[in-house]
């Protein structure tokens, strides 16, 4: 039988997951719900519109929570007050205090309970902690992180405007957490170092992030980043690990190269599209066998508040 799953949040990402959710077996979207009226309408004919979250969390064996971050402590705890599985956005909250607690009492519940890293299962990410597994590259001598955003939030980011302002929001929260995620699998623990960031408005405004850099170790490698917002140019998002027999890169979300002397080679020959629509029904086939009690991927509560500490570390410069 296939397990009810609700949503609460219906902006950029919930929307995605109408989709996957209505097109996998495993899952029988029957309730979703959103604070915004628009949001709700434009749903009507995909998933039963409810009143309110509560309703999503009653009906519901499993909630996906795709709120901003300032409101998922309150929705986890009602999933757990519930009994109902979790499945909640990144990062955890902006207070590390209250995630550390949070995530406690998750722990402590017993339920399925898991956070949204694409790259707990895309197959990009899967082949390269393989790939890294078999020595392929020999000994590991570096790893790097490049991105570069000419607007932010970026165009399909409309309706979630939260995401340019500092107190919840920025692409370090968005995006740098991600490979942060993926690194920590890759390499182990991850230690920060030191970091620098610049804002536009200065360091008392209210606007995210414009540059940041920042050196990581692992147990083994230095993870380094530079980023930016701000400029022309096409974005970037670019994590290169670096070897003595050869590199493999993860470039444009979800395509994964490698390369031995001077050009990249595409390991997954299909395009950009095909391989984030593999990634999310990757990351629907970890969170089936999640909820089953079996052996998945998916990102742990624990995963994310390290990454989380990582990254409101990285932000306090």
């Amino acid at each position: 039988m296939a397990h009810r799953v609700g949503i609460i949040g219906l902006g950029t990402v919930g929307s995605r997951f109408v989709e996957q959710f209505n097109l996998h077996n495993a899952f029988d979207l029957v309730a979703a719900w959103d604070v915004d009226p628009n949001a709700c309408s434009s749903h009507k004919d995909l998933v039963r519109i409810t009143a309110n979250a509560a309703e999503v969390i009653a009906e519901s064996d499993l909630v996906y929570i795709a709120v901003p971050p300032m409101h998922h402590e309150r929705y986890v705890r009602e999933c757990l007050e519930n009994d109902t599985a979790i499945f909640c956005e990144k990062p955890l909250g902006v207070d590390l205090q209250t995630s550390r607690q949070l995530v406690a009492e998750v722990n402590q519940s017993g339920l399925p309970a898991g956070v949204n890293f694409v790259f707990s299962s895309a197959p990009s990410a899967i082949e390269l902690q393989q790939r890294l597994g078999s020595q392929e590259l020999g000994e590991v001598l570096r790893a790097d992180l490049r991105l570069h955003f000419s607007q932010w939030p970026r165009g399909w980011h409309e309706k979630a405007q939260w995401l340019r302002l500092r107190d919840q929001g920025g692409w370090v929260r968005e995006v740098v957490s991600h490979f942060i995620f993926l690194a920590t699998r890759a390499l182990g623990p991850v230690t920060l170092e030191n970091s620098y960031v610049q804002y536009e408005d200065g360091p008392d405004g209210s606007l995210c992030e414009q540059t940041a850099l920042a050196v990581f170790s692992s147990q083994t490698v230095p993870l380094t980043l530079a980023g930016t917002s701000h400029g022309h140019g096409p974005d970037v998002v670019d994590l290169t690990l670096r070897g003595t027999d050869g590199s493999l890169r993860v470039w444009d979300w979800y395509r994964l190269q490698s390369a031995t002397a001077d050009d990249w080679v595409d390991i997954f020959p299909a395009t950009r599209e095909q391989l984030g629509v593999d990634a999310y029904a990757a990351q629907l086939h970890q969170l089936e066998r999640m909820v089953d009690g079996d052996q998945h991927t998916i990102a742990t509560f624990d995963e994310a508040l390290r990454v989380q500490e990582l990254v409101e570390s990285l932000l306090s410069g």
